[in-house]
């Protein structure tokens, strides 16, 4: 995180000094996350009609219009600034769809992830290819119970458990995204996560980076 940091910032720096060429490689460097953070928020009918690529090239278009902006007055950490782009192009696609789509996105806070939204890449993490048919209908029934667990909690909780263990960003990311300070973000984490293992049970199954 601290090498690429520095990298954007070289970046940014070249930008303000007018080096233009370098807007292209300071979005690519932030395509493969953002397009990740999107691809676990698109509910399972909104992705039939919308490509997370798509969604990531629109973020693009509109941040390479309003780099000057964020150059002159950068309040946020440019991967924040992004994410929070993202998250306005989502819920602005979801009032879009609104009448299509069993739930919308459009809270002012987290956005919330659907039982049956893009489980397919929530539960990557958890995939074994070795697994015996037996082990694997186990783990099906995990995964079920993973998503309903996760459509239980509060949408902030929820926002948690996706940003820490299936993005797998860092604390102080978190921390930076939330606009909160480190320890605070550490115990919204601790906290979401005694929240979502009460919902699971005793015998709740591990989650990807713990």
């Amino acid at each position: 995180m601290q090498e690429n940091t520095i990298q954007t910032d070289a970046l940014l720096q070249n930008l303000r000094e007018g080096n233009d060429k370098a807007v292209n490689e300071l979005l690519e460097r932030h395509r493969t996350p953002l397009r990740r953070m999107i691809e676990l928020r698109l509910d399972r009918q909104m992705a039939r009609r919308v490509d997370a690529s798509d969604v990531v090239q629109d973020v693009f278009m509109e941040a390479s219009g309003r780099l000057r902006e964020y150059l002159e007055n950068p309040r946020l950490p440019f991967h924040v600034w992004l994410r929070h782009l993202a998250r306005d192009r989502m819920i602005d696609l979801h009032r879009r769809h609104r009448g299509a789509l069993r739930r919308s996105m459009d809270r002012e806070q987290a956005l919330p992830v659907s039982q049956e939204n893009s489980g397919d890449q929530l539960m990557d993490q958890f995939k074994d290819d070795e697994l015996t048919p037996a082990a694997e209908n186990i783990r099906r029934e995990f995964e079920e119970r993973f998503l309903l667990a996760l459509e239980q909690l509060e949408a902030d909780d929820r926002e948690m458990i996706l940003m820490r263990h299936f993005e797998q960003l860092g604390n102080n990311e978190v921390a930076e995204i939330l606009g909160l300070t480190p320890p605070a973000a550490g115990m919204r984490h601790l906290r979401a996560l005694r929240k979502l293992r009460n919902v699971l049970g005793e015998d709740g199954l591990s989650l990807p980076g713990t």
